[in-house]
């Protein structure tokens, strides 16, 4: 059984007992959270469709800690110029853990 969740703007495929990296999430490590923006189910080959979303549909999980993800290096140049720029990222995410998936 798997479900496709709208997490913070993003669409996930989630199934039970999985981690998830999804964006930054409020809450502190150890609270539980519910997804109501199931857009898709799929129980064994029986799929609901939601239109936009499926009623009465949800996914409960559980967050696990708050993470950085890799280092990501932005470089600016132009030739002849002497013009160089160079940053950095690490994007913030919540690992959850999806405790299970009802409807």
């Amino acid at each position: 059984m798997y479900a496709i969740v709208e997490i913070a703007g993003k669409q996930f495929k989630v199934t039970q007992d999985r981690f998830v990296f999804a964006p930054s999430l409020e809450g502190e490590a150890g609270a539980s959270v519910e997804f109501d923006k199931v857009l898709l189910i799929d129980n064994d080959g029986d799929i609901e469709v939601g239109a936009p979303v499926v009623e009465g549909a949800k996914v409960t999980g559980e967050i696990v800690e708050h993470v950085k993800g890799n280092k990501v290096i932005i470089f600016k140049k132009k030739r002849r110029k002497g013009y160089r720029l160079k940053n950095g990222h690490r994007q913030a995410f919540t690992k959850v853990m999806i405790k299970g998936i009802s409807k």
